[in-house]
């Protein structure tokens, strides 16, 4: 009918103006705007709170870990079960506690296989902070934001795309964050150590868990960028929520 005509030409022609304004932004402005969505109250820098996740990989067993975080304390608490054995790594402060079977008293091949010591735990820590800290830790000293905004398409969407690189000192891969182009909803990430040779990862998001106030993704499923090789799926829990 007319009227339904006209209703899908006024929503293309609305959906079209959306796309245009978005790609007339800049990268910071989409950056601050996809921060708001997962943000909105600035909880952030100041998170207390605890997550549970749960690690899939392709022929080993799940891996439960457990992680309670304080950043006002610089406290971070991981335990890890799999296979029916229990560890937990404590970093406060850049000092560390481990303990094995809820003793703290093991044996250094333990220690070894089990990777319980303070360098595992601080990039452990960095690691989840990280990646249950995107968007807002694009805001971090040493990222470097390329101010041109991509039009990138993965997994058969389009997303605006913005590319992050890293002074030395804080690391050496390139970044691509997708990101929804009307919410601003970061929906996939991907990495490269070596651009050129085509390496690195590709994270596909889905779904969210609301934690202290920030949206967090709930599933994150691994792939090479390389062969899309399946590496396994992090599906991470709101403890609170029974």
């Amino acid at each position: 009918t007319e009227t339904k005509m006209k209703f899908v030409f006024c929503l293309f022609i609305g959906l079209t103006v959306g796309a245009l304004m978005a790609q007339s932004l800049s990268a910071e402005t989409i950056l601050n705007k996809s921060i708001a969505y997962h943000d909105p109250n600035g909880n952030w820098d100041s998170f207390q709170g605890e997550l549970s996740i749960t690690m899939q990989t392709p022929n080993r067993p799940d891996r439960q870990t457990h992680l309670q975080w304080d950043f006002p304390r610089e406290y971070f608490k991981s335990t890890v079960t799999q296979a029916g054995v229990t560890t937990q790594s404590l970093w406060e402060k850049g000092r560390c506690t481990h303990w094995y079977e809820n003793s703290t008293s093991f044996s250094d091949a333990i220690a070894q296989k089990h990777r319980l010591n303070c360098a595992i735990t601080t990039k452990m820590r960095n690691y989840y902070t990280y990646l249950y800290g995107l968007p807002m830790k694009l805001k971090d000293p040493g990222t470097q934001l390329d101010p041109k905004v991509l039009r990138r398409t993965l997994n058969g969407e389009s997303f605006l795309c913005l590319r992050v690189t890293y002074t030395e000192e804080v690391g050496k891969d390139t970044w691509y964050f997708y990101l929804d182009p009307e919410s601003y909803q970061l929906r996939h990430y991907q990495f490269y150590h070596n651009e050129s040779e085509g390496d690195g990862e590709y994270i596909l998001l889905s779904g969210e868990e609301i934690i202290q106030g920030i949206k967090m993704p709930k599933t994150r499923a691994w792939y090479t960028n390389a062969d899309d090789q399946y590496l396994g799926t992090d599906v991470l829990k709101n403890p609170a929520i029974r």
